[in-house]
């Protein structure tokens, strides 16, 4: 028996199950429109009784408190239900990014141990690959009326009227398996709690976008998969209305409608959409004065495009730095902080300080924490740090040490504890003996007038070890070859820092959610014959 009555028992452990933030929703503001896709709303009330609906549904063919439900979906108000059907049985969300392929969704249903499955009718392909691999799911649903399973809106029908009350869940009792994006292997499954997830959506509201209320409106603009879900969900904690691109093709000219229509006033994107947003002519044509919040994170955001699109937006931009793994919940760079002109008190290339109730510390290779200003792993620890990686030990041990999260980038700290990012650890390359981070290469090459984007790349070097692949892509319109860039940066960042090779592709490849992927460079070079003999191609 327990003698220390200080100490946390279990009885004390037991914490709200995140679908009471949808039953509350409906209680103060039931009438109101809560969700909205193309024509068609939803009030809060309508949700939280398709929510019981569905929840009635899953428990009636046998899904218990524990049991994972696999979703490969569009964006659509069903996948949004099916996260609150799920919490309230006390069930595991596990969606998918529905750009994968049937192989990768197959992946997932078999690392998940999922038992059933949700699935739109536009991928019977994903459904029947993943219940030939995986022998656990049982059932399959489908979302509109196709040969995967039961039609999702008749079940819901078919339930409507039945109240299903939120299983009881302590604080680490897993809500969602947040799947890493898989950029160094194949997907892990992050495990987030009821009760992590809690704090994460208080700590989204106090510096995020502090005075959020039943009066805002948010635009989602990426998969609810991952940091949008996440966004939605806090958006639910504050009635504040959600709504949809009317299809999963990404319409700049309809995304400003929308903002103007609904009076939308925070989004939360990437910069790759935050720069499309804001280069394209449509952010003039339509009235945007109601936004207060342009949440970006997921991959840095290069001063030059920040410049622009503060200039275009005003001073509404909150940057935060944050991985899956610890819910996006690690720094803050908010609106104040953003300024559109350099000067001698803008903190150039931060993105941030430490969020409310999070501690980060600049570690070396020991697990020591180095001085203000120089530069190693960005640990973290804090209530938002997630449960572990589901049935794998191994990439826990890795991932963890003393108790701090290891986040895999690079970075240092200044006196006034804001963070500055110098890149991934995997990044970074060693030229002649001296450390290399492209990311501080990328800020200067993006200042040209004609780059548009580009990927810096360390690759094997007959002479230094390795040396630096600088891929651009350049703005419409403009001209620029490898000789004028290098003259350009010389002078501009250290000769040993300069890019040894400057290729021009009309685009960069991207991930899912926005992101340059050097892996997929990488790969296209090797392909097409830049790299040879593990040495860079002299041509």
């Amino acid at each position: 028996m327990n003698s220390n009555p200080l100490l946390i028992t279990p009885a004390t452990r037991r914490v709200m199950n995140l679908s009471h933030l949808l039953r509350q929703a409906a209680r103060r503001h039931g009438a109101e429109i809560g969700f909205v896709w193309g024509e068609r709303t939803w009030s809060w009330a309508e949700l939280d009784r398709r929510v019981d609906a569905m929840a009635a549904a899953l428990s009636a063919k046998g899904i218990r408190k524990g049991d994972r439900v696999l979703v490969q979906s569009k964006n659509c108000n069903q996948m949004f239900e099916s996260m609150f059907a799920c919490f309230r049985l006390g069930a595991v969300w596990v969606p998918t990014n529905f750009r994968q392929t049937p192989d990768e969704v197959a992946y997932l249903a078999q690392a998940s141990g999922a038992v059933a499955m949700i699935c739109h009718s536009d991928f019977p392909e994903h459904a029947t690959k993943a219940r030939e691999t995986s022998s656990a799911i049982r059932f399959q649903i489908s979302i509109g009326r196709s040969s995967i399973g039961d039609d999702y809106d008749d079940l819901v029908e078919h339930h409507l009227g039945q109240t299903t009350p939120a299983v009881a869940v302590e604080h680490d009792d897993p809500c969602w398996f947040f799947f890493t994006s898989g950029t160094t292997g194949r997907p892990k499954a992050a495990v987030l709690t009821h009760g992590q997830m809690a704090f994460v959506i208080t700590n989204h509201l106090c510096d995020l976008m502090p005075g959020t209320t039943n009066a805002d409106v948010s635009l989602v603009v990426a998969p609810l998969s991952h940091g949008a879900g996440i966004h939605q969900l806090v958006q639910v904690a504050r009635a504040a209305k959600t709504v949809l691109l009317a299809s999963e093709r990404f319409d700049v000219d309809e995304a400003w409608s929308l903002v103007e229509k609904w009076r939308v006033t925070n989004m939360f994107t990437v910069p790759t959409i935050v720069k499309l947003l804001t280069e394209h002519p449509s952010v003039d044509a339509h009235d945007h004065s109601s936004l207060r919040y342009v949440i970006y994170a997921g991959a840095p955001m290069y001063r030059e495009d920040q410049k622009h699109a503060l200039k275009k937006l005003g001073k509404v931009l909150v940057q935060y730095f944050g991985l899956g793994e610890v819910t996006g919940n690690i720094t803050v760079l908010p609106p104040w902080l953003h300024d559109p002109e350099d000067g001698p008190d803008v903190k150039v290339g931060t993105c941030g300080y430490e969020r409310t109730g999070m501690q980060v510390s600049i570690q070396d290779d020991h697990g020591r924490e180095v001085p203000v200003g120089t530069t190693g792993e960005i640990c973290v620890c804090g209530p938002a740090v997630f449960a572990g990686y589901y049935e794998n030990p191994d990439a826990n041990a890795k991932a963890f040490r003393d108790g701090w999260f290891r986040t895999g980038d690079l970075g240092h700290m200044d006196e006034e504890g804001f963070l500055f990012i110098t890149g991934r650890a995997s990044d970074m390359y060693i030229s002649g003996g001296s450390n290399i981070y492209p990311r501080e290469i990328e800020e200067k090459i993006l200042t040209h007038p004609a780059v548009a984007e580009v990927a810096v790349l360390g690759v094997p070097d007959r002479t230094w070890g390795e040396a630096g692949v600088a891929v651009c892509a350049l703005r419409p319109g403009q001209t620029l070859s490898e000789g004028e860039l290098l003259a350009w940066l010389d002078g501009r960042i250290a000769r040993y820092k300069l890019p040894k090779r400057v290729l021009f592709w009309d685009a960069l490849p991207k991930s899912a959610y926005g992101k340059i992927t050097k892996r997929t460079i990488r790969a296209e070079l090797e392909e097409n014959g830049w790299l040879q003999a593990n040495c860079l191609v002299e041509t």
